[in-house]
C-alpha cells in the first residue's frame, strides 16, 4: 500500500484568487457583511450593526449634540448621564413586511445601538436637556458655573 504521492508542480494549481475570495469570505462572515450579487458585480455591506451620526459642538454656554435617529419613535431612545458618561441608546425596529410587497434589497440596518461619550471636566451633567424632532435628538449640556472665565481685578498696592 503507498500511501505517499509525489508532488508534482506543474499538475498542482495554486489559484490566489481563489484563496482571497475564501478568505474576503470568512471575514465577511466573522465581521457581520455579507456579499450581494446583482447584475454580475459583488459588493459588500455592512448591516449588523449600526449606530447613529452625530455633530457636537461647543459654545460659550455648553456642549450640544445632533444625533440622527430617522424613522425612531422618542419611546425607542433613551438618555443617560451616570459617572460623567452620556450616552443616547435605543433600537430602531424593522418594519413589518406587507403582503403584496416584494423586497429587492434592504440596506438600511436595524437593531439596537449605545453611543457613549466621556463628559468634559467643563460640563455639568446634572443640567442636561434634550429635544427630539423630525428624527433628530438634539442635547445641550451647559457648562458649569465655576468653569465660566471671569475677569480678576488687579489691585495697585
Amino acid at each position: 500500500m503507498n500511501t505517499l504521492v509525489r508532488w508534482d508542480p506543474f499538475k498542482t494549481r495554486w489559484n490566489p484568487l481563489k484563496d482571497r475570495d475564501e478568505l474576503e469570505s470568512r471575514l465577511a462572515t466573522m465581521l457581520g457583511t455579507r456579499e450581494a450579487t446583482g447584475s454580475g458585480e459583488r459588493e459588500a455591506m455592512t448591516v449588523a450593526q449600526w449606530s447613529p451620526l452625530v455633530d457636537i459642538t461647543e459654545d460659550e454656554k455648553g456642549y450640544h449634540i445632533k444625533a440622527e435617529l430617522p424613522e425612531m419613535k422618542k419611546e425607542d431612545v433613551r438618555l443617560t448621564v451616570e459617572n460623567d458618561i452620556l450616552a443616547i441608546s435605543g433600537e430602531r425596529k424593522f418594519e413589518k413586511e406587507d403582503k403584496g410587497k416584494k423586497y429587492h434589497r434592504i440596506e438600511r440596518a436595524y437593531g439596537s445601538f449605545v453611543r457613549s461619550f466621556s463628559l468634559p471636566d467643563d460640563a455639568d451633567g446634572s443640567k442636561v436637556s434634550a429635544d427630539y424632532k423630525d428624527g433628530v435628538l438634539q442635547v445641550h449640556l451647559p457648562k458649569s458655573a465655576k468653569a465660566t472665565p471671569r475677569a480678576i481685578e488687579i489691585k495697585v498696592g
